[in-house]
């Protein structure tokens, strides 16, 4: 693929868009499927809840790309997996962050789960609206454009060589 005349842009976008299709499916069924048959508290808008979904799948399709075109093998994926997803599931939220030490606790900043998780909580705990949650909309938004943006660059890399 990279002896085509295809750019960068258009593969990563292409890439992202296939697969964009298919999570926006995926998001939509099982968050129909979790707040209507399952009967999930949820205090807020249900067309939030889909948007944060879609925000969530989307960092995390651009973050799987870059982490694949970034390995060079099967293994070296797998190997990406302890180091940059399973930090995500401590840093979100799920475990009180209180009982960390201060600067353990910066680091969650930096997680793409963290925001996805506390605009979660807003809409489904607290039933906060759009403009509570703009800030976290916003992160997600921007960590996806700099993944897309970072495997572009990537791909220029190896494609020079």
């Amino acid at each position: 693929m990279l002896a085509t005349p295809i750019r960068p842009a258009e593969i990563v976008g292409g890439y992202l868009l296939g697969f964009g299709v298919f999570t926006l499916l995926q998001s939509t069924l099982i968050t129909s499927f979790s707040v209507g048959v399952l009967g999930m508290y949820m205090a807020g808008s249900f067309w939030l809840v889909l948007l944060i979904n879609l925000l969530l799948t989307l960092t995390a399709l651009t973050l799987g790309t870059l982490l694949s075109t970034y390995a060079g093998s099967e293994l070296q994926m797998i190997q990406f997996i302890p180091l940059v997803i399973v930090p995500q599931v401590f840093f979100s939220g799920l475990f009180p962050l209180d009982s960390m030490s201060p600067w353990l606790q910066k680091l969650s900043y930096i997680m793409p789960l963290f925001y996805g998780a506390d605009a979660m909580r807003g809409v489904m705990i607290r039933g906060e609206g759009i403009g509570s949650i703009q800030l976290d909309i916003y992160v997600l938004l921007g960590f996806s454009a700099v993944f897309a943006l970072l495997n572009i660059v990537v791909l220029r890399k190896q494609r020079a060589i």
